[in-house]
Parts: C-alpha cells; structure tokens; sequence
C-alpha cells in the first residue's frame, strides 16, 4: 500500500491505459472497416475500386496497385465518377484519418458501398502487401 502511495500517478497511469485498451476490445471494430486482408478479399471476389485520397506526392511513393489517386480536397466534386459503377469502395490514406473523412464526403454524395482501409497504407505494408510505385492512375 506504501508503494502505491508514494507512485500514486503511475498506478493511475497503469489503470487509464488498460482502460483505453478494454474499451477498445469490447468497442471492437467497425463494420466500414477493412483490415489489409479483408480490403484484397473485397477486391478479389467483388471487384472493389481502391481509391487513394493521399496527395499526389504522396501516392506516386507507393500506392496498392492499380489504387486510383483522388485526393480529399477533390473526391467531392469528383464523386459521380466513382458512383457510376457501383463497385464497391476501399478508401484509403496514410493512418485512416483522411479516409474516414472522405468515406463521410461519398456517403452524403450517395455511395452505399463504401469502405475505410483501417490503418491505412501503413497497415497494408505491414501486413505485407505490396506497393506499386510511380505514375499517377487517373
């Protein structure tokens, strides 16, 4: 009990992390999320459409392959082009930040279908996925 008393602020540390780690356990994941295996499953047995929302700077470092680039300031107007197809949607970005955004943007725009890469880029080369570098895909 003396040792708690005396580190009374790292004990509280201790019981704030397993609690945020606990919430997020029983909060599981979302519905819209894709883990990197889930996003190529999506893309191989329903012919989903990877959108990149990087920039273009940012995409031509390394992309998944055949990933259009339509960047977040410019899925909004350009959001009936990827509607048209009805395909279903992966968005993806750096982390998953911008993506869950522009998943927001797509669905006041209409898209039913539409999907967020959960950790985005990083957690697909992670996992071991492959990268496309290079030219921009329109």
């Amino acid at each position: 009990m003396e040792f708690l008393q005396q580190n009374w602020h790292w004990a509280a540390l201790a019981v704030a992390s397993g609690s945020m780690l606990l919430f997020q356990m029983i909060k599981g994941k979302s519905p819209d999320e894709l883990n990197p295996v889930e996003a190529t499953l999506k893309i191989n047995r329903e012919d989903a459409v990877v959108v990149d929302v990087r920039t273009a700077d940012e995409y031509v470092k390394g992309h998944i392959p055949n990933a259009r680039n339509i960047p977040l300031g410019d899925l909004e107007k350009r959001s009936g082009e990827l509607l048209k197809s009805g395909q279903p949607l992966i968005l993806c970005c750096a982390t998953g930040a911008r993506s869950t955004a522009a998943m927001g943007t797509l669905r006041k725009a209409g898209a039913t279908t539409v999907f967020n890469l959960a950790g985005g880029i990083g957690a697909w080369e992670r996992a071991g996925h492959p990268l496309a570098k290079g030219k921009k895909k329109r």
